[in-house]
């Protein structure tokens, strides 16, 4: 398991900790004397608190892990679950957006197609992905991969992270609204099998229009909601600040929303979150998806469209008349 980069607030314990193992290791290789069962105790004492810690976290604290600069993006899924990946770029009205990227893959052979938000880590690459905040020309070019899918006959993967769409006044003038609705049409219309995974942050509509699969799943410490805790709290609280209260009562972690049946099934992560562990997350979400292709392979595609329709509709009904 390897050690963070970053380290969360509520992490600081384990970051003194680590800090003092780095400082005995540094001593004993300048020649010091050995600290081997020293750096052992403490070494066993770091992973007893981070058993603790993640044990039971909040909902706030998911939402911090769930952003962690360190956690895998659509291009760790794409390198280690597909081969010969080859991107399509473009809506073929406008320009190509960065913040959704999309191509042709193979599965464990299978020919897919591969959708998903991207972030970025350095501060040249938000800026270049918008933050994973697709305008128009994303989700429009999503719309004609999810058709040539469809055309071809082949299954779509999407990996879900982002805030939500991006809310500026370029994509309010371009048609933000219009581009978001074709997608989420396009997503629960599709003739092809259509899995979704929501491997960070699930924001608003910007999520849904790539995460109305046949198979919804979320990773353990994933977040899905209609909107950031931060913006539900200006709302709710007409504070900002308050959005760890506003997390807390929007039901927004894999378990409250695998509860309520929105999901699936929850992945679950290394101890300490997927960015300790990568390895280990991109077996078991291979596994996943392997698994549903076969469970849907044999649906026709009218099939397909009624059980997505079947499972949206059920959202929010059980227990009415």
């Amino acid at each position: 398991m390897s050690t963070p980069s970053t380290f969360l607030d509520f992490e600081k314990p384990l970051a003194e900790m680590e800090k003092k193992i780095v400082e005995l290791e540094a001593a004993a290789a300048e020649g010091g004397a050995s600290i081997e069962d020293e750096v052992q105790k403490l070494r066993e004492k770091s992973d007893k608190q981070l058993r603790d810690i993640y044990s039971n976290l909040s909902a706030w604290q998911k939402t911090q892990v769930a952003r962690h600069p360190d956690r895998p993006d659509f291009f760790h899924y794409v390198e280690n679950l597909f081969t010969d990946w080859v991107e399509l770029a473009g809506d073929r009205k406008f320009m190509n957006d960065e913040a959704l990227v999309g191509g042709l893959a193979r599965f464990r052979g299978i020919p897919v197609m591969v959708v998903g938000h991207v972030k970025g880590r350095t501060t040249e690459e938000r800026i270049k992905h918008n933050f994973g905040m697709a305008r128009p020309e994303g989700y429009r070019k999503t719309y004609r991969l999810f058709e040539l899918a469809e055309r071809f006959n082949l299954p779509v993967i999407a990996l879900v992270d982002t805030k939500g769409a991006f809310p500026g006044r370029g994509g309010e003038e371009r048609g933000q609204a219009e581009a978001l609705a074709k997608s989420i049409e396009k997503c629960l219309t599709l003739k092809t099998p259509m899995i979704s995974i929501i491997v960070g942050e699930g924001g608003s509509g910007g999520a849904v229009a790539l995460a109305a699969g046949n198979k919804v799943f979320m990773l353990e410490h994933s977040i899905y909601s209609v909107i950031s805790p931060e913006g539900a709290a200006s709302i709710l609280f007409r504070d900002a600040a308050r959005a760890k209260d506003a997390a807390e009562a929007m039901k927004i972690t894999a378990d409250d929303l695998e509860k309520m049946n929105i999901v699936d099934s929850v992945v679950v992560e290394p101890m300490g979150g997927a960015h300790r562990a990568p390895e280990e997350v991109f077996i078991r979400v291979s596994d996943l998806i392997d698994r549903s292709l076969e469970e849907l392979k044999d649906l026709s595609p009218e099939e397909l469209r009624q059980q997505r329709k079947d499972r949206f509709y059920a959202i929010g009904r059980e227990g009415l008349n």
